[in-house]
């Protein structure tokens, strides 16, 4: 397993800056936030020499693109053609840039749709992106979050698609916090699937971010869980308008390795 941050503790670091930050903590991946004005330039927006400088930049060194989150939404017909539109430019941009994964979201479920025309609107919607993401190289992959916290839900999602450019990001916390699941049983449900992993851990409702092993979510069973896949993608700190950078990325790497090591 590698480890990885979203851009979301250093959102006013451009690329490189991000990069030696990484370097400096001993983490292997960079997963930008796309959409959000982030500094690190990431963007659909970007020109040709500039996504191949940046390509150029991240495979010069040992800190690699774990991923592209986005914040694509499937589930409400009168947004997923649009969201599917976006989907096909933001897999160019992975793929520019060879970012191996695309995170998207699900979405809420609208008002009178039910759970399963859901999973088959969302199904279709991740069916239409497939083939490019298989051509451009990356895995489109569903996070557990919003509507698709219970990881049923997602599994049949992935049954439908049944197409191999298609996966799932899977974050530990939200199944257990919303769906009340225990991360073994998360984990059994969607392993065929996981490709992509979100760390963090938290109190509360609403959640609260506290460093990892003072909250709810059991670290240890996921990670005994993803060894035994065995998994060898990253997992990537998903920390949101928390505590400074240089305070929060090397204690929570710190903790993980020492998790895994346990």
């Amino acid at each position: 397993m590698k480890f990885a941050f979203m851009s979301f503790s250093t959102p006013a670091l451009n690329l490189a800056e991000m990069v030696r930050v990484a370097e400096r903590y001993g983490y292997d991946g960079l997963e930008p936030r796309l959409d959000a004005n982030h500094a690190h330039g990431i963007e659909v927006a970007a020109d040709a020499a500039t996504r191949a400088r940046f390509r150029r930049q991240m495979q010069a060194g040992s800190v690699r693109l774990a991923a592209l989150a986005t914040s694509l939404r499937f589930a409400d017909p009168a947004t997923c053609p649009q969201a599917i539109a976006q989907g096909h430019e933001r897999l160019d941009l992975a793929g520019d840039l060879a970012a191996p994964i695309l995170r998207v979201f699900g979405g809420p479920i609208p008002a009178g749709l039910t759970r399963e025309q859901a999973v088959a609107d969302v199904a279709a919607a991740l069916r239409a992106l497939a083939d490019h993401a298989a051509e451009r190289g990356v895995t489109l992959c569903l996070e557990t979050h919003d509507d698709w916290c219970d990881p049923a839900d997602v599994a049949r999602v992935m049954e439908a698609v049944r197409h191999p450019a298609v996966g799932v990001n899977w974050d530990i916390m939200h199944p257990v916090r919303r769906k009340k699941a225990t991360m073994r049983a998360a984990f059994d449900r969607l392993q065929p699937w996981i490709r992509h992993v979100h760390i963090h851990d938290g109190i509360g409702e609403p959640v609260q971010f506290v460093p990892i092993g003072q909250g709810e979510i059991d670290h240890r069973t996921a990670l005994e869980c993803l060894r035994a896949m065995p998994y060898d993608g990253y997992l990537s700190g998903e920390w949101i308008n928390w505590s400074a950078y240089d305070e929060h990325l090397p204690r929570e790497i710190a903790t993980l390795r020492a998790v895994g090591r346990g």
